[in-house]
């Protein structure tokens, strides 16, 4: 079955599979199935030569665009709606937990570790707003999660994440939190704003070829784990924000928009956002 032709060469593609060389079963699968659309998209579109030796130097030029601050394949997943598809596979809702979304390309591992309530902020400017942002993290029951770790991050007034941005201090509005014995967390930062995702490179060279905007809504990232508990990668959006019904990542989800409030003056912040989150066990996660 090794002579090909145009009809059979999917089929003579995946029966090679596992013939010099141990796969699991899952491999098999993803493979499989990769292969069949790979062909079918390349037949769809009558794709011609130049074109994919075009597809091949697009490839390799995003591959040369990553490094420790950018993570282009990331990116372009977000651009094309992959990433927060294999994350509404990977984390079905199907009670009371909280909604994931993408994790996005500018997260930095080992932020600074703050006490509960302190500030995120190293550098001010004059068209920031502050926001005291709290809640509780709860499980499926109600009850207040002791003892949850929370890292968050976001851009700054300018649009910029500080890992993006030479003027900004190593982990400006980066942070790792803990909820105390109620469950309750808090924070200080700033009001995120809207912010075009990096269009330049090859994930510009995708936003132009789809005839799409590079822009994203305001919001706040979060990463939230405990031992005993399915970790929840999401986000918060700002309820006012433009492009929250256009978003360029296409991640914005109903039930994670809130809304920023005046302060109490106690508070000594412009802002106050309250936001609650539930998280699933691994017990109930794993039934």
């Amino acid at each position: 079955m090794g002579i090909v032709n145009i009809d059979n060469i999917s089929d003579v593609v995946i029966a090679s599979l596992g013939q010099h060389g141990n796969i699991t079963d899952r491999q098999r699968e993803i493979m499989s199935s990769l292969i069949r659309h790979l062909h079918g998209f390349c037949k769809d579109v009558n794709l011609q030569h130049g074109e994919f030796l075009e597809g091949c130097e697009y490839l390799k030029r995003a591959g040369q665009t990553c490094d420790e601050n950018r993570q282009e394949f990331i990116l372009l997943g977000d651009i094309l709606g992959v990433e927060v598809l294999v994350d509404m596979l990977s984390n079905p809702v199907d009670g009371p937990e909280s909604e994931s979304t993408v994790l996005g390309p500018f997260y930095r591992e080992n932020p600074p570790v703050l006490p509960k309530g302190a500030s995120t902020i190293k550098k001010h400017y004059d068209n920031e707003e502050t926001a005291y942002f709290e809640g509780y993290i709860r499980d499926a029951n109600g009850n207040g999660v002791a003892g949850v770790q929370m890292d968050v991050w976001e851009d700054a007034p300018n649009g910029v994440y500080e890992n993006l941005d030479p003027d900004q201090p190593e982990y400006n509005l980066r942070g790792r939190f803990e909820t105390d014995e109620n469950g309750h967390y808090a924070f200080v930062a700033v009001r995120p704003v809207p912010y075009p995702i990096p269009d330049n490179e090859t994930a510009g060279e995708l936003l132009r070829y789809m005839g799409h905007h590079p822009n994203r809504p305001g919001h706040m990232h979060f990463i939230i784990s405990k031992d005993g508990f399915r970790p929840l990668i999401s986000q918060i959006y700002d309820s006012e924000s433009k492009w929250l019904d256009d978003d360029s990542v296409f991640a914005v989800k109903e039930s994670l928009i809130g809304t920023f409030k005046k302060a109490a003056p106690e508070l000594e912040t412009d802002l106050h956002f309250e936001f609650d989150f539930v998280i699933k066990s691994e017990a109930i996660a794993a039934e």
